[in-house]
């Protein structure tokens, strides 16, 4: 089959690899009918995250058909499903508290010395994101093998399309995790920083949940005008100081509740993160956390931040302080994003949540690195890139 291959920084390549095939009983084979660029692949496509290895296959956001299963899958060839990124068994003391991304089972432990030494745990395993996660071949591929099948896909319904649900995999649910791990209240005023695809659907989510305000902040005009167009105030940092404009909107107080939707390559012209790039580029040191400093900092005594951004490994200069002495909650995490599945595929059915706005290029797969240059580098203009396997 064709898929998508990294083969370090900036190097993915389109190439003939072996088919998958069944190889445990509740597996499944899946049929790519589209798949999607991610913007923590670029944490990949940049070389940040640790545990890649040359060949391994991409993408974690990914939908088709079932061509094949396992003994034990309640699967039916034919069913059209979209696949989450977190893979989880359904059966360990973490998914039982429904806490899918927490999986116990999914990853094997090959890496278990180096995540432990980063993350005091084993994750569980993800699709197409490194070793660290299990090393699973990943979507941006004619098929796929997907574990404990029973457990992570979804069945589709006839009359929607797969651009409506293929968001399901990952995206809206991160976004719409991000906003319920906001705790928002009625009348809130909500701030999110990256106006990217995760950023965008957690401030659709908020203003769903309630929140009276949203205030939107990044550098692209492209995706600031998306962010006005759901409802959301927005703030240019290249243009505008972002604390004193915060603070200037929210009465001094500052945000009830914020959100950094950017992670760990933040960019911007303060020397935090300067010092962070530095680092970066000569390898000592993995997350640039400029984003997450300035929502620390800005949000209201007693507020709750969120942080659906990715972060790989270490942070230099966190203002525990402020944390502290603000009384401030922290909730962060890979998505649970079984939990979230039914719910928010009623809400695209009922036509209460728009999920094809931001996608600004459909490409065939063969493309796909293409995909992946242009959306690294005119992040304005490419919003949002779906791939499709045998698109002409």
């Amino acid at each position: 089959m064709r898929a998508l291959t990294w083969h370090g920084k900036h190097d993915v390549r389109m190439e003939s690899v072996p088919d998958p095939e069944i190889v445990n009983p509740g597996d499944a084979l899946i049929e790519v009918t589209a798949t999607a660029i991610c913007g923590s692949d670029l944490h990949l496509y940049d070389a940040v995250i640790p545990g890649m290895q040359r060949g391994d296959i991409l993408g974690h956001e990914f939908m088709g058909r079932v061509v094949d299963t396992g003994a034990n899958s309640t699967l039916k060839k034919g069913q059209r499903v979209v696949v989450p990124f977190t893979i989880s068994c359904g059966k360990c003391f973490f998914c039982d508290k429904q806490l899918f991304s927490a999986c116990d089972n999914s990853n094997p432990v090959e890496n278990q010395d180096v995540t432990e030494a980063l993350y005091g745990h084993s994750v569980s395993g993800l699709f197409g994101y490194s070793h660290l996660t299990g090393g699973y071949p990943g979507g941006q591929a004619e098929y796929v093998r997907v574990p404990f099948s029973n457990v992570g896909p979804i069945v589709i319904p006839d009359g929607l399309e797969d651009e409506q649900v293929l968001f399901l995999s990952d995206i809206l649910p991160t976004g719409w995790m991000a906003a319920e791990n906001a705790d928002i209240e009625p009348g809130d005023t909500v701030a999110v920083w990256g106006c990217g695809p995760v950023g965008l659907f957690a401030i659709q989510s908020a203003l769903l949940m309630g929140a009276a305000r949203v205030i939107a902040i990044d550098e692209y005009p492209g995706r600031l005008a998306l962010a006005r167009k759901l409802g959301a105030n927005t703030i240019d940092y290249k243009q505008t100081p972002v604390l004193e404009a915060l603070m200037e909107m929210s009465g001094g107080f500052g945000p009830d509740a914020v959100i950094d939707a950017v992670g760990m390559e933040s960019h911007g012209f303060a020397p935090d993160t300067i010092m962070d790039n530095i680092k970066q580029t000569v390898g000592v040191g993995a997350d640039s956390g400029h984003a997450l400093r300035e929502a620390l900092m800005a949000v209201r005594k007693g507020g709750r931040v969120s942080i659906p951004g990715v972060y790989g490994g270490f942070l230099d200069k966190f203002p525990l302080g402020a944390l502290m002495e603000k009384g401030l909650q922290i909730k962060s995490g890979q998505t649970h994003v079984q939990r979230y599945l039914k719910d928010l595929l009623h809400r695209i059915s009922e036509g209460e949540l728009d999920t094809t706005f931001m996608i600004s290029h459909r490409l065939p797969l063969e493309e796909a690195a293409t995909g992946y240059h242009n959306f690294h580098t005119n992040q304005n203009d490419w919003t949002k890139v779906v791939l499709k396997p045998g698109m002409v």
